[in-house]
């Protein structure tokens, strides 16, 4: 046998495996660049400003005001979310959601705390949600201390400012599904306005795809010195705190660790900032958050739903929980001149885009299975989605990647089906999912099978 002949039957063997594994593919779509152009740094920091204007936004803080405290600031959201709602003709559902909360030990007496929270309604599967959040209130280095000026600059007036410019500018479009805006309260006390907010929509049957915190997102300048608006973290975490021991038993042998939807809608918004954020390279952490810390993003991981922190890289400890001081040159306090604002526009892009880009897609495919054990092929399957719900789905695509491999590597669009075999790809040597695509090329994000990835029904 000559070498040519050689090298031609070695190309053979290695071809059905090489046009399977294509790198993905993807429809670059025209709407999410517009969205990220009208993203406006002006508009954010102007919410700041005001947000600060409030003196302190303590959860115990006064409610009477109209100048001062979190009664202030909270009225203050809700009418900016109406001016909202009125510039695209009605189109959010504002309200406050709320509790009394008494005992504990950051609320020992008494307190109402009061969330505002705006819903924009999807057009053919308004059940489904994606949420984007930030924490109204605010903090000095005494938790319990609500008299004081506490500024909360860019923790966290700089999320909540993103959520109230996401809302400006996603409510210029439709969605199929639900975009819900939340200004929540109690963060510092004990994320609070998180667990109510998470309870109610458990209770009402919410169907909630993807939660992003925004827990500070305007800061560019580390503690350590460093200086970076290049960068950001995504915290999400592994194995579903709902997870049953039939479901940890069936993970211990087919993985899952590393996908939980949590992990996988992380791994969406790293996507989003490749494709449409210039200049933004996030790092996806896996870790529910930082070491001793915690956001408004748990509530929802506790009941089951797929949720992330997004925040800056580089944090300044000196700006966060601290008294107004200045101590051996060094100043103290989380005051507005430590916000960049064009940094807190370029994380608020990142949400927007998105959200959107879940809002228009089809529901996340549910039931997804797979199974190839002692065989050369690996077969995927899922259930059909609702005809209703989602009237522009396509079809799927599975996509795969080596196990220790951080994002999907490879894919393939199967069509409009309920299971397809992945030919000459054994199911031992890769990691597996499954995303729905609209007409329109929108895909929702990847769901690994079983119930260790699954984003619900």
């Amino acid at each position: 046998m000559t070498l040519k002949s050689i090298v031609a039957a070695c190309s053979l063997l290695v071809a059905p495996l090489a046009l399977a594994q294509s790198e993905p593919t993807y429809v670059d779509q025209a709407q999410l660049h517009d969205i990220v152009s009208k993203i406006s740094a002006d508009n954010i920091e102007r919410d700041i400003t005001k947000l600060v204007s409030f003196g302190t936004r303590h959860t115990l803080s006064e409610t009477k005001s109209d100048t001062r405290g979190i009664g202030a600031a909270r009225r203050w959201i809700k009418s900016e979310f109406e001016k909202i709602s009125k510039a695209c003709g009605g189109c959010l559902e504002v309200k406050f959601q709320s509790r009394t909360i008494s005992g504990e030990r950051r609320i020992p007496n008494a307190t109402e705390v009061v969330s505002v929270i705006a819903i924009q309604r999807g057009q053919t599967d308004p059940d489904r949600y994606v949420i984007m959040s930030g924490d109204i209130d605010s903090r000095v280095s005494d938790v319990m201390n609500f008299t004081s000026d506490s500024p909360g600059a860019n923790d966290n007036a700089s999320g909540v400012a993103g959520v109230l410019e996401a809302a400006r500018v996603l409510t210029q479009y439709k969605f199929s599904g639900s975009v819900v805006y939340a200004a929540l309260a109690g963060e510092e006390q004990g994320l609070f306005g998180g667990r109510i907010m998470a309870e109610n929509a458990q209770k009402e049957g919410w169907r909630i795809k993807a939660v992003l915190n925004n827990d500070m997102i305007g800061n560019i300048e580390g503690v350590n010195g460093v200086i970076n608006n290049t960068t950001a973290r995504i915290f999400a975490e592994g194995t579903r705190q709902t997870e049953t021991a039939a479901e940890a038993n069936r993970r211990r042998f087919t993985g899952g660790e590393v996908d939980s939807p949590s992990r996988n809608l992380a791994r969406y918004i790293d996507w989003m900032a490749d494709r449409y954020i210039p200049n933004l390279d996030t790092m996806v952490i896996y870790r529910l958050d930082r070491f001793g810390r915690g956001g408004h993003h748990r509530p929802f991981n506790d009941l089951g739903y797929p949720g992330v922190r997004i925040m800056e890289t580089n944090e300044n400890y000196n700006r966060q929980h601290q008294d107004l001081r200045t101590e051996n040159d060094i100043k103290y306090g989380d005051v507005i001149e430590g916000v960049n604002f064009d940094y807190a526009a370029k994380l608020t892009a990142l949400n927007a885009v998105s959200l959107a880009g879940m809002a228009a897609a089809p529901n996340p495919p549910a039931k997804v299975d797979i199974k190839g054990a002692v065989q050369p092929s690996t077969t995927l399957s899922w259930e059909a989605a609702d005809a209703k719900q989602n009237p522009h789905l396509k079809g799927y695509k599975i996509y795969w990647r080596y196990t220790d491999a951080p994002q999907w590597q490879f894919s393939k669009y199967v069509g409009n089906v309920t299971e397809y075999t992945l030919e000459n790809i054994v199911i031992d040597n890769y990691f597996f999912g499954v995303a729905s695509v609209s007409e329109d090329g929108y895909e929702s994000p990847v769901v690994y099978p079983g119930p260790a990835g699954a984003f619900g029904e």
